[in-house]
């Protein structure tokens, strides 16, 4: 398992950016190799998908409610991903978390939580009205 730490949350208003960061750390491997996704979790709600990248940063795919606002992207030299956010809405106030799947081929992303063994801490954003 690769160890992650996520950063780049914080409190925002309707219409604003953020950039969230997810960084490997520690004594790991490159997160080069693996499936990288964000995911968040509002209070009271199930952990959902946000959006997925491959290996190389040729596929990629996002939850309908962000596509258009946010993007994801990856930085295999610096071993980070990184999701921007941007006309952020009240309805995307959640913990964010970033999560890596070191089983999938080089071609493809997944939705599915249980399909990532990596998981960071979380961050949290919140979008004020």
């Amino acid at each position: 398992q690769v160890q992650l730490v996520e950063s780049g949350g914080g409190l925002v208003q309707a219409g604003d950016s953020l950039r969230l960061s997810c960084a490997s750390s520690g004594r790991t491997f490159s997160i080069s190799y693996y499936t990288m996704g964000w995911f968040r979790q509002a209070p009271g709600k199930e952990r959902e998908f946000v959006a997925a990248i491959n290996w190389r940063g040729d596929g990629i795919d996002y939850v309908d409610s962000v596509k258009g606002r946010f993007t994801i992207s990856r930085d295999n030299a610096k071993n980070t991903v990184y999701l921007q956010m941007n006309s952020l809405k009240p309805e995307d106030t959640a913990v964010y978390y970033c999560a890596a799947d070191s089983r999938r081929a080089y071609w493809s992303t997944s939705r599915t939580l249980y399909d990532y063994n990596s998981w960071g801490q979380g961050t949290q954003v919140t979008v004020s009205s």
